[in-house]
């Protein structure tokens, strides 16, 4: 029987590699990489983060799908949402024929057995898996290793009677896939906090009780269905979408313990689990914005997508240092004058001028867990010749074309 459910790659990884390398590259990341992360440019200074961009598991997203085209030329390939939360890579993967299915009860209606579908990095809700099985088609699985261990866990507390607490954003994709675990057991429950205000509503009802009305009206929608406050926060197990704050999880993590052990005292051990679910591309990009403190930035550009969480984090922990501007792509940077960016929190793009000083800048660099090294080459340039054309040429001779 021919197989139909692919999870480990395709084998044609050495095939696709040069396609992909000559898609994503940037000679100017390799350039700085060689060199401290640094490149001088004039008056314009500029520090990468010794730690940015694609990790693992979005590589092998990716390369995942170049190797489903390349295996399945003549067929329907299809994926279930953008396969990272990246526009540029999103856009790419369109362009050479692959078609997204749109949300909504008909999702898979139109697959055929003859269709190949293509899960996302992230990860897709148990129903959706059960429902792609029942079409027959061939599914292509690029979900992350580092989400399949918090699924792993998240089973667990099922399993054990207990609540899986999950810090996260109940609409992002991963945590819904997350969430849908739960599933698997009878009478499981999950609850999903965003942050610290949430979590401090639920720890003071755990602690000292509550509204239960209003409880359940403010998590209506972040809570398993049948979800009762009084009888599910008597035990406990957290879990986060893994590209969350790392920091904020960590404290989250301590007010529940805190909240369990004003409530039972000395029982707390039985009733609170906790594993780190952070993934450790994450939290080395978060350490690597960090470390850049020190270098005294004038300013810092965070490259990716308004709508991936871990690049939202990175312009969250910049911005409190020094000025932060979250753009897409390198196409935001409109001039030396005028930039588009998301601002930490806040779902609109805006427009602001006067971002580019003179004088000497020294200017930061990174880019979320899925945006391509060439989106980084790209804004440099764009800075550059927006500043000095002449800029332009001295990196054409030190690094070549990008």
């Amino acid at each position: 029987m021919a197989q139909t459910y692919f999870q480990k790659g395709l084998g044609l990884r050495s095939e696709v590699r040069p396609e992909l390398r000559e898609s994503y590259r940037s000679r100017i990341v390799d350039y700085m990489r060689q060199r401290d992360f640094r490149l001088e440019v004039g008056d314009l200074n500029f520090r990468l983060a010794r730690e940015f961009g694609f990790c693992y598991g979005v590589e092998r997203a990716v390369e995942y799908a170049y190797e489903t085209i390349r295996k399945f030329p003549d067929r329907r390939i299809f994926l279930t949402g953008e396969i990272i939360h990246n526009p540029h890579v999103n856009n790419e993967l369109a362009r050479r024929g692959i078609r997204f299915l749109e949300d909504g009860e008909d999702k898979f209606s139109g697959l055929t057995t003859d269709d190949v579908v293509l899960l996302p990095a992230f990860g897709v809700p148990r129903s959706d898996l059960e429902e792609l099985s029942r079409k027959g088609c061939v599914v292509v699985d690029t979900t992350c290793g580092s989400v399949l261990n918090v699924w792993k866990n998240v089973e667990r507390y099922a399993s054990m009677g207990v609540t899986s607490i999950i810090h996260g954003k109940c609409e992002h994709e991963e945590t819904r896939a997350t969430f849908s675990r739960t599933t698997l057991h009878r009478d499981a429950h999950y609850l999903v906090v965003r942050n610290r205000d949430e979590a401090a509503d639920v720890c003071g009802y755990i602690s000292g009780g509550g509204d239960r009305d209003a409880f359940l009206a403010r998590f209506t929608r972040s809570m398993s269905p049948g979800f009762d406050p009084d009888r599910d926060l008597e035990r406990i197990g957290l879990a986060n979408q893994t590209t969350m704050l790392s920091s904020e999880s960590l404290e989250i993590s301590r007010m529940f313990h805190d909240a369990l052990l004003t409530r039972y005292g000395s029982e707390v051990s039985d009733r609170f689990i906790a594993f780190d679910t952070i993934c450790s591309a994450t939290q080395d990009r978060q350490d690597a914005i960090r470390g850049m403190e020190s270098d005294n930035l004038d300013v810092m550009i965070v490259i990716g997508g308004y709508n991936s969480s871990n690049t939202n984090n990175l312009a969250r922990i910049a911005s409190r240092f020094t000025r932060a501007f979250h753009i897409e792509d390198a196409s935001s940077i409109v001039s030396g004058e005028e930039i588009l960016h998301k601002l930490p929190g806040r779902p609109e793009e805006v427009r602001t001028r006067g971002w580019l000083r003179a004088g000497a800048q020294t200017i930061g660099l990174t880019a979320g867990a899925s945006t391509p090294n060439n989106q980084i080459g790209e804004a440099i340039e764009r800075i550059v010749g927006f500043r000095d054309t002449i800029g332009v040429r001295i990196i054409e001779d030190l690094v070549g074309t990008n």
